[in-house]
């Protein structure tokens, strides 16, 4: 039963959710691998981007892909939001003591996620190309022409097999990791301050109303970058075999959640939106370190001549100095391990 009132729970927000899901959609294929100020905003903001498509595509195109968002939310949500549960019914999350403890919280959470959203992968990468579909006049991203989920489904498995329904699913799996484990463990924890400190009386809607606007805050703060390389791995255009087309300027193939990440902060480093909410928004992915820019290398101009040294190589960038470790070479720099990602340093802002 907790896993059908989960799901159905999460289909009943869908239906209203699903115009913002297209939307951001749009948003994160827009620009996609191009460099600022070289291609044309079709969608301005959220608003803009509302009035845009529901006047070019008309109204009924802001719920595009509703049905497989439905099946992916039930699914998923069923598997995740009632796994929790069990286990937070049966004492897993609560030490002996009694208290909720987050490390297993946010454990339980991630697993819970993990299961659901690999079993809805090939939902979700359905949903995606159909949101993503649009009039030539303001399409973004690669355009596939699916006719609905059933279809789409079909033609996938038909080229492709079962292998092609779940392209993209271990890239995907990082941002419901870090989102599922933010959620849940933000709102279990919330609302036990909230009870213990009594803001609102015991056992109250009040209680999960406010505890669930909390988790969501933390949610989006948290997952956005993961979300949008999510968005354009689903998207990726693919050959008659199944293998994933070279990306559009850059000559490759993009090789997961990094390397997603990696081929956007070339082209678009630090720009608004998931690279804001990365590096502003959460602080603890990054490690800037303010310098005063100093006589640069010849034919490497983000680096100064004073930063080289065999442990490792400083960066400047955009006022900051950022520390790039060996044996990689300048163009390729290790990402720092800071929390649930990888950051490429030399776009830290």
């Amino acid at each position: 039963m907790d896993f059908l009132m989960s799901g159905l729970a999460a289909c009943g927000a869908c239906v209203f959710t699903n115009p913002l899901e297209v939307v951001k959609t749009r948003m994160q294929l827009q620009g996609e691998l191009q460099a600022p100020g070289t291609y044309k905003r079709h969608y301005r903001n959220v608003f803009h981007a509302f009035f845009t498509i529901g006047k070019v595509d008309g109204l009924a195109a802001l719920q595009k892909g509703l049905a497989p968002a439905l099946l992916y939310q039930f699914l998923m949500n069923g598997i995740r939001l009632g796994t929790y549960g069990l286990a937070e019914a049966r004492g897993y999350l609560h030490t002996a003591e009694g208290a909720l403890s987050p490390p297993r919280s946010a454990a339980a959470g991630a697993l819970a996620g993990v299961m659901g959203a690999y079993l809805g992968s090939p939902i979700y990468m359905v949903k995606t190309h159909l949101q993503a579909q649009a009039a030539s006049e303001i399409a973004v991203g690669h355009q596939y022409k699916h006719q609905g989920m059933f279809q789409a489904l079909t033609e996938i498995g038909q080229k492709h097999g079962l292998v092609g329904l779940w392209r993209g699913a271990l890239g995907g799996l990082p941002r419901v990791v870090v989102g599922s484990s933010t959620q849940l463990c933000t709102f279990s924890s919330t609302k036990d301050l909230m009870s213990q400190w009594e803001i609102f009386p015991p056992q109250s809607w009040k209680v999960a109303l406010a505890a669930a606007m909390v988790s969501g805050i933390a949610v989006v703060l948290a997952m956005t970058p993961f979300d949008v390389a999510c968005t354009r791995l689903y998207n990726q255009p693919t050959d008659a075999h199944g293998k994933v087309r070279e990306c559009s300027g850059r000559g490759r193939p993009r090789r997961g959640s990094c390397g997603c990440w990696w081929d956007s902060s070339q082209m678009q480093p630090a720009k608004g939106g998931p690279w804001w909410a990365l590096t502003s928004s959460s602080p603890v992915l990054s490690l800037p370190l303010p310098h005063a820019p100093g006589p640069h290398v010849p034919g490497d101009p983000g680096r100064s001549a004073a930063d080289s040294s065999d442990r490792g190589h400083f960066w400047h960038v955009q006022g900051y100095r950022c520390l790039l470790l060996p044996p990689w070479p300048p163009h390729h720099p290790l990402p720092l391990l800071l929390g649930p990602a990888a950051l490429p340093l030399p776009h830290v802002r």
